[in-house]
């Protein structure tokens, strides 16, 4: 252990100068091509293809691990890429185990499946690498989409219009695109700047210009965007976040894992980072999970994640609650904040009551345990902010705080598309907007080519 760990209080510097860099390497190195062909030739090829369907974005996985088991790496990269093209970064961050490998045949038989993420990556390593792209974008169609947000699900919707031939302007408010896969996912996931390669990458088909340092409702408004283009996808996520509602959690040392992750996902120097000895993690999901293990990571001496629920409950999988525990977190159930302890303006500990379930409701014991703490994230969800629509949410229907959108991913506002965490009814997930995306440019191609043939 490091000299300086035991520093009390918020600090940095808890670990020498090789520990960060050991301890945020990459979290599953890529398999070489021995070790790809091996894994590939466990697929059963199961005509029914169960992982297939649990894969939101419908890959055909049989036959990319086909291809890679026949020699053919870049074209199992195309079979991934024609249905996401964000397939390197879905390799690294999808909960896997809970979507295409859960369903994998050898899971049920074994308990081990084929490992579907590490192929994945394989291949679309191998085009990226080489800078392979497989697609040519048709003739120009004169159209211009604007896309707000450079994550997920706006890229794909990007890279899908654009190859159709019309010019997409993607609107981001931040100084780099990548939207969560550059700010919100833990460093260990995604290394070597892997979110920008892969920006790269997508926009290399041409037609897509990224103006950085935009947002919705300050620097463009909805209804001049839908003005100035033909169509518009609003793939801009979630900008709010939950509050605890506990007392004194305005204190010093109480702040969001959402900006903690984002701030150690551009720091250029680990070690410049401070964390606390005795951290508090409140939530159930990935966030609360890449925050805790983040912190521990950084050197701090007793993390603890606390949910209100038990550990089914929890949104975060299995395998990342075992991952969490593999890094010395502890997860403590049925417990929820009820006030923040400072003294003379630093950070004590946090005050928390028993919960249980009484028929289908939750409810407080009245029974209450303290926990120390120097420093408390919360991470207890994102909330969609309609104030960012700037009039145009008189014309938008909102569902549960969130867009409304239908099957194509159409708005109740004509020529407006959305998709990503932003629309009202999505599971959160990368895999999932890259689909919603995808799937909403098809959609407006069609309104446009429709429109076209009309006035033809």
């Amino acid at each position: 252990m490091a000299a300086g760990v035991h520093k009390e209080g918020i600090a940095p510097g808890r670990l020498a100068a090789d520990e960060y860099a050991a301890n945020f390497g990459d979290l599953h190195p890529p398999l070489d091509r021995h070790e790809a062909l091996v894994e590939a030739d466990r697929c059963y090829f199961c005509y029914d293809a169960p992982c297939m369907h649990a894969c939101p974005t419908s890959i055909d996985i049989p036959l990319f691990i086909r291809e890679i088991v026949s020699g053919n790496p870049l074209g199992a990269a195309r079979t991934i890429f024609d249905q996401n093209i964000l397939g390197g970064m879905c390799a690294r961050v999808c909960p896997t185990e809970t979507l295409c490998e859960e369903a994998c045949v050898r899971e049920a038989a074994e308990g081990k499946p084929v490992r579907i993420g590490l192929l994945q990556r394989h291949a679309t390593d191998a085009a990226m690498t080489q800078n392979r792209q497989f697609y040519r974008r048709a003739a120009p169609t004169g159209r211009r989409i604007a896309v707000v947000g450079a994550g997920p699900a706006g890229l794909a919707a990007a890279h899908r219009l654009a190859l159709h031939g019309h010019e997409v302007t993607i609107f981001e408010a931040r100084p780099k695109p990548g939207g969560l896969n550059e700010y919100g996912i833990a460093a260990y996931k995604s290394v070597d700047d892997f979110a920008q390669a892969e920006v790269d990458y997508i926009t290399a088909v041409g037609g897509i210009s990224i103006v950085n340092g935009r947002m919705l409702g300050r620097d463009v408004s909805l209804a001049g965007l839908a003005a100035e283009h033909d169509a518009v996808f609003l793939g801009m996520g979630l900008a709010g976040v939950n509050a605890l509602r506990a007392e004194g959690e305005a204190a010093l040392g109480v702040g969001n894992a959402v900006d903690f992750i984002s701030e150690l996902r551009q720091a250029r120097d680990l070690a410049s980072l401070p964390v606390g000895r005795r951290v508090v993690v409140i939530g159930g999901g990935m966030t609360a999970i890449d925050a805790a293990v983040q912190s521990k990571l950084l050197g701090a001496e007793e993390v603890t994640i606390c949910y209100r629920r038990g550990r089914d409950h929890m949104n975060a999988s299995g395998y990342e609650q075992e991952l969490a525990a593999s890094k010395g977190v502890t997860i403590r159930h049925w417990l929820q904040p009820r006030r923040v302890i400072s003294e003379d303006g630093r950070l004590k500990g946090i005050e928390f009551e028993y919960t249980a379930l009484s028929g289908d409701r939750l409810a407080g014991t009245g029974e209450t345990v303290t926990l120390a703490a120097d420093q408390i994230f919360r991470a207890i969800g994102q909330s969609f902010e309609p104030a960012a629509l700037d009039g145009g949410g008189s014309a938008l229907e909102l569902r549960d705080g969130r867009v409304r959108v239908d099957a194509e991913g159409r708005t109740s506002m004509p020529r407006v598309w959305a998709g990503g965490d932003c629309v009202f009814g999505g599971d959160d997930l990368t895999v999932s907007a890259v689909a919603q995306g995808r799937d909403a440019a098809e959609s407006i191609h069609r309104a446009l080519s429709a429109q076209e043939r009309g006035n033809g």
